[in-house]
């Protein structure tokens, strides 16, 4: 295992270095951490961790510094250092580049020399693979899909006919790209399949979490754009186009059509229905059923606190009669501007 000190973080980062130069080998958490390993401070409610952590260094904020006598790392944004160094540390294991003798390439199929294809591997006609792409064991592309460099798919991953995908883009095992949207009409009696004939394009740096779905275009194209972040078991319906290093967490679902800006923010099992559109910078809390279009940047909520069985019932009672008591209401601000007017008021 590598072992870089802090002096060489300090020259890749940045950062203020207090106290030794200590050699550090891994990551950890302040409560877990060893003696060769670096953990770090970025919420003030684990401070009284660094009394008790054994780390060997530690990754701080300004207002932080003076908390410990170990040495340390003082950083603008401790989290994004210690993400840094993590990755440093923690390389992933590339395979050898080559195609596996089980794979399935198409005669018409193009990858580049430096690309890794794994057992099992199918890659239609048309398709091509760029420089330094990794296809693990399982991993499907139909025709004339297009991968960019550097770009890793893991495995069983599965990718629809004419997708495109751009560089350094990660897709977690069994995630699907371009499927068939959930298009029908109904003809009285029964569903009509409606063709999906459009594509799923991605951007660069676009991170797809395990089993999400990816839902190619009924007409025209499902967009994501650089940088999103999807977590696990996440469904992009067709037609949805989102904005730049927007994130999801697991269990998001977006409904057809919709259009959701750049930097926005998704908790876990957020809904948002079809044909919306959400401005750039929205910040949605986890379980929001969002309903209708949101055209001003802002954090949105839509849960109910959650609340013993007793109590719900109770509230539930009360909000059945809501109509009549604001009908009530009304009512009685009415007679009571008539009395007022009657009093001279």
């Amino acid at each position: 295992m590598p072992s870089y000190r802090l002096s060489d973080f300090i020259a890749r980062f940045g950062g203020e270095l207090l106290g030794a130069d200590v050699e550090i080998q891994q990551v950890a958490t302040l409560e877990a951490a060893g003696s060769t390993q670096i953990a770090f401070l970025a919420n003030p409610k684990y401070a009284r961790q660094l009394a008790e952590t054994a780390a060997g260094a530690i990754v701080l904020g300004d207002k932080a510094r003076a908390l410990t006598d170990k040495p340390r790392i003082v950083a603008a944004n401790p989290y994004l250092y210690f993400a840094q160094i993590s990755t440093l540390l923690n390389p992933p294991r590339r395979p050898a580049p080559g195609i596996h003798p089980s794979a399935v390439i198409a005669a018409g199929a193009q990858i580049d020399p430096s690309a890794a294809i794994g057992p099992f591997v199918s890659v239609g006609e048309g398709s091509r693979i760029g420089a330094d792409c990794v296809l693990a064991a399982g991993v499907q592309l139909g025709a004339d899909v297009q991968l960019g460099a550097a770009s890793w798919l893991h495995a069983n991953v599965v990718v629809g006919d004419s997708c495109q995908l751009g560089e350094r883009v990660i897709v977690h095992p069994n995630a699907v790209i371009g499927a068939d949207g959930f298009g029908n009409a109904w003809t009285g009696e029964a569903w009509y399949k409606i063709p999906q004939i459009g594509r799923v394009l991605i951007g660069n740096d676009v991170e797809i979490g395990a089993s999400t779905t990816i839902d190619r275009g009924a007409l025209g194209d499902t967009v994501l754009e650089d940088g999103v972040r999807l977590d696990n078991q996440i469904q992009i319906a067709h037609n949805v186009h989102i904005g730049k290093h927007t994130a999801m967490a697991g269990c998001v679902g977006v409904a057809g059509s919709t259009r959701i800006g750049a930097y926005c923010t998704f908790g876990g099992s957020a809904m948002i229905l079809g044909h919306l559109d959400i401005a750039d910078k929205v910040n949605v809390m986890a379980g929001t059923l969002v309903g209708k279009s949101i055209l001003k940047a802002g954090t949105y909520v839509g849960q109910y606190p959650v609340q013993s069985h007793e109590d719900w019932l109770a509230n539930a009672a009360h909000l059945r009669r809501l109509d009549g008591m604001a009908t009530r209401l009304k009512e009685l601000e009415r007679k009571v501007g008539r009395f007022d007017a009657d009093q001279g008021e």
